[in-house]
């Protein structure tokens, strides 16, 4: 399926830092005319509207930006859109399916993985990563894996219990 944002996005004007750029975000394309400085995060929320990608740090600090490009967890605020172009991203939006919610964002509602919840859609992102990595046997590897991603309320020991229900749980649904 092919999307236009919208007429303004791609248009006859362009100027010199501009390109029309194609993403692939959960599993519907989009055609956009961007400046070639553009992030994947300012495109996904502002151009796309997806908008529970979190700006945070907007330097790559603090992990709340975090979405799957290719199915691999990557920070969109250090990502141009246009490095995007052809692959596959998945957002916080692009994980809940036809049976409803992620096991991993079940699991963080169940241990209580959030208290503002600003951190949440990042280091859900996170969580669904690290778990296709392999990476979640133990509650120390747990720990060191998600070391990219601050929650400031500090809900850690729920987000590090939340995973490991989940990656326990073994099967597929311990992956995207």
């Amino acid at each position: 399926m092919r999307d236009v944002a919208s007429e303004r996005d791609v248009d006859s004007r362009s100027t010199v830092n501009e390109r029309v750029v194609t993403l692939d975000v959960n599993g519907r394309t989009y055609t956009l005319r961007l400046d070639t400085r553009v992030t994947l995060l300012d495109a996904l929320r502002d151009r796309l509207g997806l908008v529970g990608t979190k700006k945070g740090c907007d330097q790559g600090a603090c992990g709340a930006c975090t979405v799957h490009l290719d199915g691999r967890r990557v920070l969109s605020c250090l990502t141009l859109a246009a490095q995007a172009e052809g692959r596959e991203i998945t957002t916080i939006e692009g994980l809940t399916g036809a049976d409803g919610p992620h096991p991993v964002q079940r699991a963080f509602m169940e241990h209580d993985g959030f208290q503002c919840g600003f951190c949440t859609p990042g280091q859900i992102m996170s969580a669904v990563a690290l778990m296709a990595e392999g990476r979640a046997g133990s509650d120390e590897e747990i720990r060191e894996y998600m070391s990219g991603n601050i929650c400031r309320c500090g809900a850690y020991p729920n987000i590090v219990a939340a995973i490991r229900a989940v990656a326990s749980g073994g099967g597929h649904d311990a992956h995207l």
